[in-house]
């Protein structure tokens, strides 16, 4: 017999308070499990069609982990350094873009620029705080990026834990779904499989679309010849995973810094813009209904709403468990709908109206 729902209820709400409080307190020490997991989770597909060509699981996983250390080695020696200069250089270039749109600026509209101007100041000023705040963020980044303990545990305890992680996923599984309450393990089952649909659906999909379109228009506005063209492209391509949001962030980024760097030469200046606007084609038209399908998404209200939540309570470890934790609830919330609309308090009992004789 299965426990009263009031039971139930109280199970679970106590299960969800040991999650959130597993989070604040462990948060820094779970950090690098949950990168390790997620990384095997979106590398778990891979590993099952290599065994399905007839690699016994071990082999794939070695054969998945070199791989992706070779990719990692690249990126390091090639990637990374540039993208860490271009960084550096376009936040010293800021003041001399604010110096030319306000050199431009006095020479259109001179008396709104003139000596002791309020808007002449807030730019003097915006420049400056952000050369200031872009140098301190950048040195913060990196040195805390590089210093011994985060490449200890981002360095070695993520790639191991992905390792084991992958190598043992199915089995993982197979003892998690054994120790489902058995009254309600095919609604668990169901829920899951919808859970990992939307997950499928977002994280594996939508980071295929962010490194296809980053690589895009990093390629493209590096040969189009704009300054930190490499940036911009990352940039572009990191926050496309929010519907328009990465296409008009990296385009207004790159227009202005075509503007600042072409200014005259329109046919330039274009070029940069058609590169934005033929990335959203391909995007709308053939990268995401290829990599992300139909299936349902996440969508980017709630998750905005998700990472800000999350980050604020729990920090680093908050935002990385956001959109899981939000993709079980908007499964959970759908299932609830569903049930909702096929019982009676939704659907009434049907009665058999009489109808009068003399009505007919």
């Amino acid at each position: 017999m299965a426990l009263p729902v009031n039971k139930q209820l109280t199970y679970w709400g106590i299960a969800a308070v040991v999650f959130l409080a597993v989070l604040w307190s462990l948060g820094q020490v779970l950090a690098p499990f949950l990168v390790g997991g997620a990384i095997a989770y979106f590398l778990d597909p891979v590993a099952d069609r290599l065994e399905r060509m007839g690699l016994n699981r071990a082999l794939a996983t070695t054969l998945i982990s070199l791989t992706a250390l070779l990719i990692t080695v690249l990126l390091v020696l090639a990637v990374i350094p540039s993208l860490a200069a271009q960084l550096t250089g376009l936040v010293e270039a800021f003041p001399e873009i604010f110096r030319k749109l306000q050199a431009y600026l006095t020479a259109k509209f001179p008396d709104l620029l003139n000596e002791g101007s309020v808007i002449r100041q807030t730019l003097l000023t915006v420049g400056e705080t952000l050369k200031g705040w872009g140098t301190e963020a950048a040195k913060t980044l990196f040195t805390s990026a590089l210093g011994v303990l985060n490449v200890i545990l981002f360095m070695v305890v993520v790639p191991v834990v992905a390792f084991y992680l992958l190598l043992d996923w199915d089995n993982m599984i197979a003892r998690i779904d054994g120790l489902l309450p058995r009254d309600h393990a095919p609604t668990v089952r169901l829920l899951a499989h919808r859970i990992d649909r939307v997950l499928a659906a977002f994280v594996r999909g939508q980071l295929s679309v962010c490194i296809v379109l980053g690589v895009f228009y990093s390629a493209t506005l590096m040969l189009a010849g704009l300054d930190f063209g490499l940036l911009v492209g990352a940039i572009a391509g990191a926050i496309t995973f929010i519907p328009y949001v990465g296409a008009l962030v990296g385009g207004a980024l790159a227009i202005g810094l075509a503007l600042f760097q072409f200014w005259g030469d329109w046919v330039s200046i274009g070029i940069i813009a058609g590169i934005f606007a033929f990335g959203q084609f391909l995007e709308g038209n053939i990268i995401t209904p290829r990599l992300v399908g139909n299936s349902v998404g996440l969508h980017p209200v709630w998750l905005l709403f998700a990472l800000s939540a999350f980050g604020s309570a729990f920090g680093f470890v908050g935002m990385l468990v956001a959109v899981p934790v939000t993709a079980a609830i908007g499964v959970l919330a759908r299932w609830v709908i569903e049930k909702y609309k096929q019982s009676l308090l939704y659907r009434g009992i049907e009665r058999d109206v009489i109808i009068p004789k003399d009505v007919l």
